[in-house]
């Protein structure tokens, strides 16, 4: 299973630390779950987990108060404007939380997959850059992207992420 890591992590990074077993018994096609922090995926044959922590999400709202009102004269004209103050408050909408989710296997992942991988984002209009096959910022930056899109905002590729782009097989079930 993988290893606690912090920061921005890659995919050959994630999927190195991802465990694997040998069994050909398909696990079943989540494509992503929360679990409390020490929680691990089960333990599933031929099922590589990798995981990222999602940021906690803050709204800072702001208020304008009237302290003052205006004042005005016999005729309606005002005479002191009304005067305000700005509030500012944040409060948290959601706390950061780790993501586990299935990811491509060790052995699935070298130079031609990622050439793959920057092939299929380009085709989507996600990638601009050559076609190097290394998993670089840029690279792993259109994999956010794309994986944003469908509710996961992390720049390791998901085996679901991977089936949709075409670069790993379906389940049949």
């Amino acid at each position: 299973m993988g290893r606690a890591m912090t920061g921005f992590r890659l995919i050959i990074a994630a999927v190195l630390l991802a465990g694997c077993t040998g069994n050909a018994v398909p696990a079943p096609n989540i494509s992503f779950i929360k679990l409390p922090d020490g929680i691990r995926p089960p333990n599933q044959p031929n099922a590589c987990w990798a995981f990222d922590t999602t940021p906690a999400v803050i709204e800072t709202v702001i208020d304008q108060i009237q302290i003052r009102p205006e004042k005005r004269d016999p005729t309606g004209m005002i005479t002191r404007p009304a005067q305000f103050q700005t509030k500012t408050a944040q409060k948290m909408v959601q706390d950061r939380e780790t993501v586990w989710f299935r990811v491509p296997c060790p052995d699935t992942v070298d130079v031609a997959f990622v050439a793959s991988l920057q092939r299929a984002l380009k085709a989507r209009g996600r990638f601009s850059n050559p076609i190097t096959g290394a998993y670089d910022s840029i690279t792993a930056e259109a994999v956010r992207k794309f994986q944003a899109e469908k509710g996961l905002d992390s720049a390791i590729l998901t085996l679901d992420a991977a089936r949709d782009l075409g670069l790993s097989a379906q389940d049949r079930s």
